[in-house]
């Protein structure tokens, strides 16, 4: 009898998921989807199934690997995010008892796609996704808050000349709240406010959201802080408090104040709202240096805005995050820009090589014959077009004469199994 180890997941339940053992794959998904209580929209669907030579030692090699991951001794569910999920699958795949990854095709009823569908703006069709994408994305954590830390800011924004804030009107238009002290000051607000004369800035516009979850204590009145001009008090200003103003990024005042004031846009941007957010930054032509997720540049709706040379990766990635009670989250983030970027030091971790000499583990065909690659191996006398993941893309592939060949990412499948996504590069000829 064949025997598998399994890493299944939830829809409505991403920060966690259940590795297991089963001898039949198919049998054991459907009593998952099967069980009492369970809500009908939340459907479990396999993220990675394989077979292997004893399921028990392996299943209990895991979990001591992984203790410390566990929701309970007694359970199988582990927490989850796109970096432990890797390592979950780099464990099992490098030990001794594993044989052979398998693919499973989840079977879900059109009735459960809609219901997931109408959990998402706009649908995962429009967005170019699919539901085992979706469970793949680092964003999507309870309420969608990400707060970013103080020492990511800097770390970034040190990168830039100070040039590029001279005489600017900075603005920060993602509840970046100014108290009277720096814990009750976003961190985005507060970088700006304590380097206002060393970067000549102009002025600072901050707009603080009339959301549910108030981390800065500003109250629940949206208002626009602006300060023009440098004062020994940091946290000196003009509050305004416009009557059904909402302090969201997208509402008239805010876009006003983009259109018409802003010179650089600066902030952490929710990653559920990322496609409206990029949309009305790029299309105002001015200046951005936001976090988004990691994988936006495999993502359909994202990748025109690469091709077209709208944006690009800024220097570093963000991997940890504060949510609402302050406790740092792991999610993949990254900073991106259409600021001049001078010295990328990731350029290094781009393995440009000819065609043989790149190791055959790293580059492979898929059933329509398109060249894969991968582990930054980038070959530079390949004629036609191949696939990548984001990392190539995130450490300045796009600057090294190689460009996007199609506007949709691309979804390989090699022997009936589909692989991660990817997005398609030619060289510039």
């Amino acid at each position: 009898m064949e025997e598998y180890i399994y890493i299944v997941q939830a829809s409505l339940e991403s920060s966690r998921c259940k590795i297991g053992k089963t001898n039949d794959l198919e049998r054991r998904l459907k009593e998952y989807n099967s069980m009492t209580g369970k809500s009908k929209s939340n459907i479990y669907g396999y993220l990675f199934t394989c077979k292997v030579k004893d399921a028990t030692l392996l299943e209990n090699a895991i979990k001591e690997e992984f203790f410390t991951l566990r929701e309970a001794k007694n359970k199988e569910i582990y927490f989850w995010t796109e970096h432990w999920f890797g390592k979950y699958i780099n464990f099992i795949k490098t030990h001794r008892l594993f044989i052979e990854e398998i693919f499973i095709k989840t079977e879900i009823q059109p009735e459960v796609q809609t219901k997931i569908i109408k959990r998402v703006t706009p649908s995962l069709d429009e967005r170019g996704t699919t539901r085992i994408n979706e469970l793949h994305r680092a964003k999507r954590i309870k309420d969608d808050e990400f707060y970013t830390q103080y020492e990511d800011i800097e770390k970034e924004l040190i990168m830039y000349p100070v040039e590029t804030w001279y005489d600017k009107v900075v603005y920060c238009n993602c509840d970046d709240a100014v108290g009277d002290n720096e814990k009750s000051t976003s961190p985005f607000a507060l970088y700006f406010l304590q380097n206002f004369k060393k970067l000549n800035i102009k002025k600072l516009i901050c707009t603080h959201f009339a959301g549910k979850i108030d981390l800065f204590n500003a109250g629940s009145k949206a208002y626009i802080f602006t300060k023009e001009g440098f004062s020994e008090n940091l946290f000196e200003g003009d509050y305004n408090y416009p009557e059904r103003y909402d302090g969201s990024f997208d509402h008239k005042l805010s876009l006003k104040i983009l259109n018409e004031e802003a010179d650089i846009i600066c902030t952490n941007p929710p990653f559920s709202r990322a496609i409206d957010y990029w949309k009305i930054i790029i299309e105002s032509g001015k200046k951005f240096l936001i976090i988004s997720n990691i994988v936006n540049p495999i993502s359909t709706w994202c990748i025109p805005y690469f091709k077209n040379k709208k944006v690009w990766a800024g220097y570093n990635r963000v991997d940890w995050f504060l949510n609402p009670k302050r406790e740092k989250v792991e999610a993949g983030g990254h900073w991106y820009t259409n600021l001049t970027i001078e010295n990328r030091a990731k350029y290094e971790l781009l393995r440009i090589m000819p065609l043989k000499e790149i190791p055959n583990e790293y580059k492979k065909y898929d059933d329509t014959g398109l060249l894969l690659v991968g582990k930054g191996y980038i070959p530079n006398d390949y004629k036609g077009v191949f696939a990548v993941s984001a990392r190539p893309i995130l450490n300045g592939l796009l600057e090294k004469g190689y460009k996007i060949a199609n506007d949709k990412q691309y979804d390989p499948s090699i022997n009936g199994k589909t692989g991660f996504k990817r997005v398609l590069i030619e060289k510039i000829s």
